[in-house]
């Protein structure tokens, strides 16, 4: 069994994945782009936030890439979340400690870094400048063809196949193994893609496949992966799993 990204208590993956918005105020979230100059890969923002002012800053990213982050501020109390394509409240990772953030992208799309004033810190009115750094690098492992590789109309996806699940849900006694549509964005041939599981509230789980391995997802827990027959079976902390068959990553 390999083992991915760095050990965290259970509770504290719940935490992460759960909807953020109990954290601070998201009514007066602004969004700004970031585009790198020419030929960079990285950028420099200044800012500065003020109560419940809070930043989203999209970043785009392609499945393979290798994005960084991180934050200097002024208030302690002012922190950062990464959140995948398409999602509103959810994060991929929420800053505890001031750490820098660093991870494999699984898809393709735009990346909020959303920098805010703790709720605590935002009802005092208290402000914050901040200096954040992004970088992202690497080569976009990009989706095969229509041309190489038929697509289901429509649609980005190369395929789909009922699997086998127990998807996220924020209760752990609600955890059971069911029935999860999967979808994938095959990369290559060789067993490079994107799996995508639909969740419950809008929310989609992405593995990035490389040569057959998983090597990145979008969810905040460490990700373990071990095999059964002809699938693969990834499984992380909050008591996630799901057995991806060959035939959906490879094509056949």
């Amino acid at each position: 069994m390999n083992r991915i990204g760095l050990v965290s208590a259970v509770s504290l993956s719940l935490l992460l994945f759960c909807s953020i918005s109990d954290v601070f105020a998201t009514d007066e979230i602004r969004t700004e782009r970031v585009q790198f100059a020419k030929g960079a890969t990285s950028a420099v923002i200044k800012g500065r936030l003020k109560g419940y002012s809070g930043v989203d800053y999209l970043v785009r990213g392609g499945a393979g890439q290798t994005i960084a982050v991180s934050l200097k501020r002024s208030n302690p109390s002012t922190y950062f979340n990464v959140l995948p394509p398409g999602s509103k409240d959810v994060a991929m990772y929420v800053e505890q400690t001031g750490e820098d953030f660093k991870r494999v992208l699984p898809t393709d799309g735009d990346y909020k870094i959303r920098v805010y004033l703790v709720r605590a810190a935002a009802r005092r009115n208290e402000s914050s400048d901040t200096t954040l750094t992004i970088s992202v690098i690497g080569k976009i492992l990009a989706p095969v063809s229509a041309s190489k590789g038929a697509i289901i109309p429509g649609t980005p996806f190369h395929a789909s196949a009922k699997i086998t699940c127990v998807p996220f849900i924020e209760t752990l006694r609600d955890k059971k193994a069911q029935e999860c549509e999967a979808f994938v964005v095959r990369r290559g041939f060789d067993g490079t893609a994107t799996v995508e599981i639909p969740q419950e509230n809008s929310v989609m789980r992405r593995i990035l496949f490389v040569k057959g391995e998983p090597v990145a997802s979008d969810s905040p827990s460490p990700m373990t992966f071990s095999r059964k027959g002809d699938r693969t079976i990834v499984t992380f902390d909050t008591n996630e799993s799901y057995e991806i068959p060959d035939a959906l990553v490879f094509g056949g």
